[in-house]
């Protein structure tokens, strides 16, 4: 099997959060929240190497947030946007790696299964990630915030993390999209890929995979935890 790196892009300033922390280092269910998921993609059996780009100037409060996990990953500082952190952290990537995964640290709920899966998805593409059906009806927003239109959403799928790329594919994307000036643009990792001609696999995600964005967010994944411990 090919030798498989992960990174988790931990750095951002989570303004939605008002923490006043970092939200990877703010605690969640009596842990930092990026200590969960450094745990879902390390507990992965196909990875090796994992990278954690965090927040700039933090790096000794992520090392401590990582606690003993800390000594077995690559700590980076993250860059100006997500995929600017994930550019900085694939260079800690090793050169051996044909694989490479990319998880939100403000995903913790994800399941070592869903690492793997994105991965077996790879097969024939150059990407694979974790996505749900978008469940709501969608509406355009015409002039006035009149509706219009209804958008179809039987096409529609949400875009979450893990997300699988072999590693040649997405440095080469980063590449280019350095090159053409619209890097910080991206949201995730797929779209890098997608822009540089790649396709990219969706995988059901199946099981909740929430993401720690608002306070609101909180109670909920921490009751998800509680439920999944009992």
């Amino acid at each position: 099997m090919e030798t498989t790196a992960a990174i988790v892009v931990a750095a951002g300033a989570g303004t939605r959060m008002g923490a006043g922390t970092p939200k990877a280092l703010m605690p969640l269910a009596g842990r930092p929240l990026v200590s969960w998921a450094v745990e879902a993609v390390a507990r992965a059996a196909a990875v090796g190497a994992v990278v954690v780009a965090g927040p700039p100037g933090r790096l000794d409060e992520l090392a401590a947030a990582l606690g003993r996990a800390a000594g077995e990953v690559a700590l980076v500082p993250g860059g100006t946007s997500r995929a600017a952190s994930v550019a900085e952290a694939l260079r800690a990537v090793p050169e051996g790696a044909a694989r490479v995964v990319v998880h939100d640290a403000a995903r913790p709920l994800a399941a070592p299964g869903l690492v793997a899966a994105v991965l077996e998805a790879l097969e024939g593409v150059e990407g694979a990630i974790a996505a749900s059906p978008v469940p709501d009806t969608l509406k355009r927003a015409g002039p006035g915030m009149i509706v219009d239109g209804t958008v179809d959403r039987s096409e529609l799928w949400r875009a979450e993390t893990p997300q699988a790329f072999w590693t040649e594919a997405l440095r080469a994307a980063v590449a280019a999209a350095r090159a053409a000036g619209r890097l910080d643009a991206a949201t995730d990792c797929a779209s890098l890929v997608e822009a540089a001609g790649g396709r990219v696999r969706l995988v059901p995600s199946g099981d909740p995979n929430p993401k720690v964005t608002t306070p609101a967010d909180v109670p909920v994944v921490e009751a998800l935890i509680a439920a999944s411990r009992s």
